[in-house]
């Protein structure tokens, strides 16, 4: 579907999707249910219809295409963690060798739902303030807002880390995303020029900026807690922002607003974030610690489909599809720093008596059942986002050093660090961590993109792919060929 018809048909759209289920039971207010459509003129005329169509907006962020698994996945395949076993095609093959083209299904796809989520919060917010009044609680409405563009905030954070450079090269001054920050109902409106990334970034954090002032501290269960924004998610997701713009005094400072001077770390205010004991009981039902930030649900009746759930794309046949295996010549190939004593080992399983070669666990539900929540915030980056930054600045390197024990101690107990020689050694200890510790959750393109360090090359079964250095057109994705076609003041990656 051409990205003008997504603009053209989306008052319908929107309706469509607003078919979220509104009861007394909180814990299912993210999960889709049918239920008889709403009229357009209906949609905004009492306050539950209205937080369900902020619902539907959380149910396009975790789109199959996007949060729904597939935006993590290719962040971390274009790295070298991954080995590619079956030359599909539709499940990221072009992503993880670099053949990537403006007409490939995953650049048109993840643009398009971006996008369309974007569009979901520009029609809700602008239609929110016309209709003030029916909520009749300026706290209740400028929290739905910050919700709302806390959302935006994170899909346009997300097409940065894809389609434009990195905010390192040029400082922010190369050709971004188009911006759009008003609801496209109509015809008209396609035209658009693309932001420079520094303005794109400065709207990010306009937009988390808002939320952090106006989302509520917590909800009443955990599990909104996890599903949906609070204050401390803003706060959270600044610290990533601001790491990838190399604005590592901001860092420091937003992170200081939930990570005490000193351990233990755990949130002062708001959710009390903190790390758990066991990093497995993140990722295991109900899903919903503290030390989950913010994730996408997924239940039996909700599921992010078979071809974008993560257990399928890392979990070996007949619990997964199988597509990619670990490669051996990546982080779990060092023995000395990810020895065989790390608890986060227990990710890794060994596919016998199939292949014989190592898979990633860390999402275990079987298919066609893939209802592992997805992360997308964790208080365990938080930290390493705060150790990096205190490092890189010759900050309180002991605070540093601290937090990064605390992750590392946590499933290695015995491999906690001492000192280091100089901040250069500490902070190449905190990228190493990041590697561990948020293996498979769709951090390592992005990580070596901001230090603007080439994607390896790596080499598997099925194929090979060759290292793409920085200054190559491969290092981003193009801008979709129908987003082109569309918007005739869009211009191309060069």
């Amino acid at each position: 579907m051409k990205i003008i018809l997504q603009y053209k048909k989306i008052a319908f759209v929107l309706l469509a999707v607003m078919a979220l289920l509104f009861t007394s039971c909180q814990e299912d207010l993210l999960e889709p249910v049918p239920q008889d459509q709403i009229s357009d003129a209906n949609a905004y005329q009492t306050p539950e219809r209205i937080q369900r169509v902020l619902l539907s907006v959380y149910a396009s962020l975790k789109g199959g295409q996007l949060y729904g698994g597939r935006y993590l996945v290719y962040n971390d395949i274009r790295g070298e963690e991954f080995l590619n076993e079956s030359s599909n095609g539709v499940t990221g093959l072009q992503t993880w060798n670099h053949t990537i083209i403006s007409n490939t299904n995953e650049v048109n796809n993840l643009w398009n739902q971006a996008y369309l989520t974007i569009n979901r919060v520009n029609v809700f917010v602008a239609n929110v303030e016309a209709n003030k009044a029916i909520i009749n609680n300026d706290k209740t409405t400028n929290a739905y807002i910050g919700e709302a563009r806390l959302i935006r905030a994170l899909c346009y954070h997300s097409l940065l880390m894809l389609y434009a450079r990195p905010y390192a090269d040029g400082m922010g001054s190369k050709p971004g995303v188009p911006l759009r920050l008003t609801p496209q109902v109509g015809l008209g409106g396609n035209d658009l020029p693309r932001a420079t990334v520094a303005e794109v970034y400065a709207q990010i954090l306009d937009d988390l900026n808002f939320a952090e002032q106006n989302l509520p501290l917590n909800y009443s269960t955990p599990y909104l807690n996890t599903t949906r924004a609070h204050r401390n998610t803003a706060i959270a997701l600044k610290t990533r922002v601001y790491l990838h713009m190399g604005r590592y005094a901001d860092v420091i400072t937003e992170a200081n607003k939930i990570v005490p001077a000193t351990a233990p770390f755990k949130a002062p205010s708001g959710v009390a974030h903190e790390l758990q004991a066991d990093i497995a009981a993140v990722f295991r039902a109900p899903y919903t610690t503290t030390e989950s930030i913010f994730s996408m649900p997924f239940t039996e009746n909700n599921l992010p489909g078979t071809q974008n759930g993560l257990g399928s794309y890392y979990n070996p046949g007949p619990r997964g599809i199988g597509d990619y295996s670990l490669n051996r010549a990546g982080i779990i190939g060092d023995s000395v720093n990810f020895p065989v004593t790390d608890a986060r080992r227990r990710f890794i399983i060994i596919n016998t008596p199939g292949n014989g070669r190592p898979y990633f666990n860390k999402f275990p539900t079987s298919l066609p059942n893939n209802i592992d929540y997805v992360p997308v915030i964790r208080y365990a980056e938080v930290l390493l986002n705060l150790a990096e930054a205190l490092s890189r600045s010759g900050g309180d390197q002991a605070r540093a050093l601290a937090l990064l024990n605390a992750v590392r101690g946590r499933s290695n107990p015995a491999g906690v660090y001492t000192s280091f020689a100089d901040a250069t050694a500490l902070t190449n200890a905190i990228l190493l961590e990041r590697r561990i510790e948020l293996l498979g959750e769709g951090f390592r393109a992005p990580d070596l993109m901001r230090q603007l360090l080439p994607l390896p090359a790596k080499v598997s079964v099925a194929g090979s792919a060759p290292a793409v250095a920085p200054t190559q057109s491969e290092y981003i994705w193009p801008i979709p060929n129908q987003e082109l076609l569309t918007n005739k003041l869009a211009q191309q990656n060069p």
